[in-house]
């Protein structure tokens, strides 16, 4: 079926995210390795079948990761390429510009502070998104987009977005928090570890009780975090902050594992 999507003149959107999650094998939110070996090769034997030439954009592509068997992408680079009918993935991307941006916006939208983007948050977040970009749009269409986001984004299914899952918006080489998967730690080392970065005992982790924990991960952690990218992480991390106060709450989202 993926195949037969890939000889399309224009892609829906519901056709793409079938390209996607057949090519995803594993659900890691990438496609790379093997999987993406896979898909370049069925794209220009789906595209030569269907008597279309490569685009510029599909050729630039195949240069690039034809070759590479370390390559990764993610769902927006994905999109770049495929003729999608509407590429909205594309458009909400371009309006997070930095991992810093997403995280500021993150706070805004999930106005419960439950760690998770719910429907009606996210139905928000992609209206006034549109608004900003002079883009208004009708109600039928936001709830489409809505739908369409939790259906690409929402992993484990459970109606909701959380950080991580939102965070693929983002390009790959931008998302800081792909970095964090690997040191994330269980909730009782996490709150082991607030409590001892929180040295005044405040109660809220500040900025440079942030920069000497961040140091700290960095220095044990070297083949996940990148020490020269320190401050990136730094500025990301804080714009989840009230005020330059980082509560338990706020870190937990990015240092904190999901189960706990």
């Amino acid at each position: 079926m993926a195949e037969t999507h890939l000889q399309g003149v224009e892609i829906s959107a519901s056709q793409f995210l079938d390209i996607w999650r057949h090519y995803d094998t594993d659900g890691n939110g990438f496609i790379e390795g093997k999987e993406l070996q896979n898909f370049i090769l069925e794209l220009q034997q789906a595209r030569k079948k269907a008597g279309l030439d490569l685009s510029e954009k599909m050729k630039a592509f195949v240069d690039q990761y034809g070759q590479n068997s370390d390559g990764k992408i993610g769902i927006v680079e994905l999109a770049q390429i495929l003729p999608t009918e509407e590429n909205f993935l594309l458009f909400f991307r371009q309006q997070l510009k930095s991992s810093e941006e997403f995280m500021q916006t993150w706070r805004r939208y999930d106005t419960d502070h439950s760690g998770f983007i719910e429907t009606d948050e996210l139905k928000s977040f992609l209206k006034d998104l549109l608004l900003k970009a002079n883009k208004p749009c009708e109600e039928k269409k936001i709830e489409e987009y809505t739908h369409t986001m939790l259906r690409m984004f929402d992993t484990n299914n459970d109606g909701k977005l959380g950080l991580t899952e939102l965070s693929m918006l983002l390009p790959a080489q931008e998302n800081f928090l792909l970095k964090f998967q690997g040191v994330k730690m269980c909730g009782k080392e996490f709150h082991k570890v607030f409590e001892l970065y929180d040295k005044d005992g405040s109660g809220y982790i500040d900025e440079n009780e942030l920069d000497d924990l961040l140091k700290d991960l960095c220095e044990k952690n070297k083949k996940d975090l990148d020490m020269n990218s320190l401050s990136t992480y730094k500025k990301s991390i804080m714009a989840l902050s009230d005020g330059g106060k980082l509560y338990r709450t706020e870190l937990a989202l990015v240092l904190c594992a999901d189960e706990n």
